[in-house]
């Protein structure tokens, strides 16, 4: 295999922590390598065909897994650059402050983090700029202290969706906008970017409008020229020097060869799942059982929530386009009837006919999926589940990766949606009554489908960071604890999930590690960005 230069920093993964990474240390001056496995997004009339993402995963990896049991898994993930962000709904929320802490659960405990918010809010602030988010401060009650406002105005809220809204304030609920990631601008709707369409969530943006860790911050790094993108170019493994203390060596597929890199500074960020399957692809003698794992949690602790998307039907007609805009967080710690944790309510994108018709239950009697999708009110719902160690990634005899999940903390998910449902019955429809929406929650017509163990989006937990080297395989700055030069940014590192999508969390985390690699590479503050200072508004 021939031997590359050598670099100051190798970056493997180009998604939320990796590509927000990447952009933070751009600036510095340091010989920067980017290694991605994927290309980028084929920019074609398919990135906004329902048919081509949702029912012919069209841009799904091809590989399979096993689940615990040797069944075959083919997992809802993507190998591009930008990572999964390219395909996210771009829902981008700060963990609630006492997320940060223990919390005790109906089915258990959350473990604490080694960092406290107050440690990552300025980071926040900052990916909030950088991803452009849209928001209003002061809607959610149960979000944290922030110190500025969001850099951009709330998404409005189409007609239904803010009927919905008003109807849920009156019962005494208390709705918010969903931060959001998108490049629009609704007072100049003739130049604004974003233009609001219906196949925004689980799609790559064709006109570049999107939020993503491509368009935000691996474009903007890459126009220095320090730093260097690979696509195609798949690491097998990390090789270390003979003492285990630290990588030697990247070892690269790309372009049906084998290469090597080696740099001052690894940084592994390519999914929890696929982080945790290289360390322990990356055994040696130094470390038998996989790459920084003397602990024995690299692979562990695997959670990506428990999500459930529910169809309410009704007879008033939902013509929404742009449904994400809404979310409900009254019941995220509990309520006085059931004093736990219970999660998140928002919405997913609108879904339509074609989609339906990949996964839908059942069809609801007297309802076609053109009329269901014309009538339905799309909600996800998200649970926190709980850090189980027998929740994990492992490799099978082929090195393929096993995945292995018991669902947890169910009570808590079931209780949510009896929240969702008996808010939705409360509501007095002007035209119908209460008959328009009793239907909702007569058994045919209310319709929840939990996400099944394939759909990892959400995926974290698998190298935990914390403070006993006993009990994690990272440090607070989320450096192996075993091997000096090795940092994970991903979402591998959380050591609990809490109950909102951990985009935000990875990028604010990606930039507070990214501050702490700047000091160890000598950068100096003027080779660097200003500490809030976000990329130009497209």
């Amino acid at each position: 295999m021939p031997t590359r230069d050598h670099y100051d920093v190798i970056i493997i993964g180009s998604g939320a922590g990796g590509g927000t990474l990447a952009w933070r240390l751009a600036p510095s001056g340091k010989r920067i390598l980017i290694l991605e496995r994927g290309d980028y997004v084929p920019r074609e009339k398919a990135n906004w065909s329902t048919l081509a993402v949702n029912v012919e995963g069209r841009y799904n990896t091809k590989e399979s897994w096993r689940d615990s049991k040797g069944n075959e898994l083919h997992p809802h993930t993507n190998y591009y650059v930008g990572g999964n962000t390219k395909f996210y709904g771009a829902a981008l929320f700060r963990m609630r402050e006492a997320d940060f802490g223990e919390l005790r659960h109906h089915g258990g405990l959350s473990p604490a983090w080694p960092i406290s918010y107050d440690d990552v809010e300025p980071y926040y602030t900052l990916a909030e700029q950088v991803y452009q988010v849209h928001g209003e401060r002061g809607e959610d009650p149960t979000e944290p202290h922030a110190s500025g406002p969001y850099p951009f105005p709330a998404v409005s809220h189409e007609a239904r969706i803010q009927h919905l809204s008003d109807d849920l304030a009156r019962l005494g609920l208390r709705p918010f906008h969903v931060p959001l990631g998108v490049m629009l601008d609704e007072t100049n709707p003739r130049t604004s970017k974003c233009i609001r369409c219906e196949t925004c969530d689980g799609h790559p943006c064709l006109i570049g409008a999107k939020a993503d860790a491509q368009t935000c911050c691996v474009d903007p790094a890459l126009a220095h020229p320090n730093v260097t993108l690979m696509t195609n170019a798949k690491v097998e493994r990390l090789e270390t020097d003979a003492s285990g203390c630290m990588i030697e060596r990247v070892i690269v597929r790309r372009n049906g060869a084998m290469e090597r890199y080696s740099a001052d500074i690894v940084i592994v960020s390519c999914g929890a799942i696929n982080s945790a399957a290289l360390l322990l692809r990356s055994a040696n003698d130094r470390h038998p059982h996989g790459l920084a794992n003397r602990s024995g949690v690299v692979g562990r602790h695997y959670m990506g929530h428990t999500n459930s998307v529910v169809m309410a039907l009704s007879k008033c007609p939902n013509p929404t386009i742009f449904q994400k805009t809404l979310a409900v967080n009254d019941f995220y710690f509990g309520d006085d009837e059931w004093p736990h944790p219970m999660g998140h309510i928002s919405f997913v994108g609108k879904l339509d006919a074609v989609t339906l018709s990949a996964g839908a239950p059942k069809i609801a009697p007297g309802w076609t999926l053109e009329l269901m999708a014309k009538h339905s009110l799309d909600f996800w719902l998200t649970s926190e589940d709980l850090p189980a160690p027998e929740n994990r990634v492992t490799l099978d005899d082929k090195g393929n990766i096993v995945l292995s999940y018991t669902p947890n903390n169910e009570e808590a998910h079931r209780q949510l949606i009896a929240r969702l449902k008996s808010s939705l019955k409360a509501i007095k429809c002007i035209e119908h009554g209460h008959e328009c929406h009793q239907g909702l929650f007569s058994r045919p017509l209310f319709i929840g489908q939990r996400i099944p163990l394939a759909g990892v989006a959400h995926q974290c937990g698998t190298i935990r960071f914390g403070a006993d080297p006993r009990t994690s395989a990272l440090d607070a700055n989320c450096r192996a604890h075993e091997v000096d030069n090795l940092y994970v940014v991903d979402a591998s590192f959380f050591p609990s999930s809490s109950a909102v999508n951990p985009a935000l969390t990875i990028m604010a985390n990606a930039l507070r590690v990214g501050d702490h690699l700047l000091q160890r590479l000598g950068a100096t503050k003027e080779m660097t960005h200003d500490r809030l200072a976000a990329p130009a508004i497209a």
